[in-house]
């Protein structure tokens, strides 16, 4: 025996008393504000005008959010203070209404499918566990699915249950009248991010620079027709962990350099706001997109980057990553903007000129001036090999590497390769190099880089020998 939902056995409200929702009716919000942060977490105020009887009464604010936090729920309305407050999210359904019956008497109204004759019995409803119990004059009987048409009929709607997501207040006013009242939460449910679409001219050197917030709306409810304020930035949380060791220096991410500039927008705290231009209605269970950046021939690079993770042997030659490199400066033909985190798809436009997406990268909260870096994949024709050419142990606790390795290029156009060298100094191993073919640039304690113009059609090779001490 299924439960309720899963019969297909419908049913019929027969009265409604005077406190419950019409689900047919409006939504009932008033002026609305919503600021959205980074992380789902958003802070609603609505304001209603509301006919306050004087003394205590109840008001119900339907139209709420179903993932509010109640304990942040905050209302003001001139001369009047609150006793107390609910939040009732048990939504009116059929297995709902079923649970809520459990212990009262409905109504069974079945047809004969052949004749067309309505039979009618009261029921107790004994329990729903798996299925729905019934107590029928002295018989106990299960309500199933077996082809015959079955209605339930249900006297009232319990008072707990809602057609829509409703908080109660209980207030005492000074005086009668209508006026103004502020109902403020916090909500789950409620996220953005940016999306960026990018179009990349390798032969001007350029790309096409589009950013979109992408709202998004779980929370069960519709808010309509709202102020809407983006949040840029991530709240502190957790500590530090300890160490033991020192962890292994990580190869450049993204973002390449964080910029110094200050974006010219309104900030609060350490956070950028981003307000929507106009009011808009951010429904339930929808994604929807606002153009916030929009930038035409920004300066870009691409170039190839590998990095070889320590002193072996590669079996075989593997793609370098192909990376587009640009500046959120607003000095140089930089895009002039603090960037929100989110994601950055890039396109570049065929032979026959329609735009073909050619990958994607994530970026974090980006302060403006930046330099940006955005592998988009790997590289068909950019080829790498490095191979042990000598090791050698020359004292007991002194090894010496010598290294050398091969860049291969097919394309019809000479390209740039960085390559990195990890491994230098990971735990207690200390690493020099004592001769090189090229002059490399140190990043760090763990990785040096050699920067290399490969020919078209060509090929180019790195010789290096590295000294370890144990």
């Amino acid at each position: 025996m299924r439960a309720l939902a899963m019969l297909c056995v419908p049913f019929v409200l027969t009265a409604l008393p005077a406190a419950a929702q019409d689900p047919t009716r409006g939504n009932a919000q008033g002026e609305l504000a919503v600021t959205i942060y980074n992380g789902g977490q958003s802070l609603v105020q609505d304001i209603r005008q509301i006919a306050f009887p004087a003394g205590r009464t109840r008001q119900e604010f339907p139209d709420v959010s179903a993932q509010i936090r109640p304990q942040t729920v905050s209302f003001a309305a001139a001369n009047t203070a609150i006793v107390e407050q609910n939040f009732d999210y048990d939504l009116l359904s059929p297995n709902a209404l079923m649970q809520k019956a459990v212990g009262e008497t409905v109504t069974l109204l079945r047809t004969n499918p052949a004749t067309g004759a309505e039979t009618r019995e009261r029921a107790k409803v004994l329990a729903v566990n798996g299925g729905v119990v019934l107590q029928i004059g002295s018989r106990i009987e299960i309500l199933r699915d077996d082809g015959m048409p079955v209605r339930v009929i249900f006297d009232k709607i319990p008072p707990n249950l809602r057609a829509k997501p409703t908080l109660s207040i209980t207030v005492d006013s000074d005086r009668a009248g209508t006026r103004p009242a502020t109902l403020s939460y916090l909500t789950n449910g409620l996220g953005w991010a940016a999306d960026y679409v990018s179009l990349y001219d390798e032969k001007a050197g350029t790309i096409d620079v589009q950013g979109w917030v992408t709202l998004s709306n779980n929370t069960g409810t519709t808010f309509a027709n709202a102020k809407t304020l983006l949040v840029a930035g991530t709240p502190s949380g957790g500590g530090a962990t300890s160490r033991s060791y020192r962890p292994r220096p990580q190869p450049p991410g993204n973002l390449r350099r964080a910029g110094t500039e200050t974006a010219p927008r309104e900030q609060l705290g350490d956070y950028y706001l981003y307000p929507l231009a106009e009011r808009t209605t951010i429904a339930n269970a929808q994604t929807k997109q606002v153009s916030f950046l929009d930038v035409s021939g920004v300066p870009a690079q691409k170039i190839y980057e590998y990095s070889v993770g320590g002193f072996d042997t590669m079996t075989e030659p593997a793609s370098a990553a192909s990376v587009i490199k640009f500046n959120t400066s607003a000095k140089g033909g930089g895009l002039g903007d603090a960037l929100p985190a989110g994601t950055v798809r890039f396109y570049q436009r065929d032979l026959r000129g329609d735009p073909q997406f050619i990958g994607e990268n994530n970026i974090g909260h980006t302060p403006m001036g930046s330099e940006l870096g955005l592998a988009t994949g790997q590289a068909f024709d950019v080829k790498v090999q490095a191979t042990v050419v000598k090791r050698e142990r020359i004292s007991d606790r002194r090894w010496r590497t010598q290294m050398s390795y091969l860049l291969t290029n097919a394309r019809a156009n000479p390209v740039t390769l960085d390559l990195v060298q990890r491994g230098l100094d990971w735990y207690w191993d200390d690493t020099r190099i004592v001769d090189e073919s090229r002059k490399s640039e140190r990043l760090d304690s763990d990785g040096t880089r050699w920067r290399i113009e490969v020919p078209a059609n060509g090929e180019a090779t790195i010789t290096a020998t590295f000294e370890t001490r144990t």
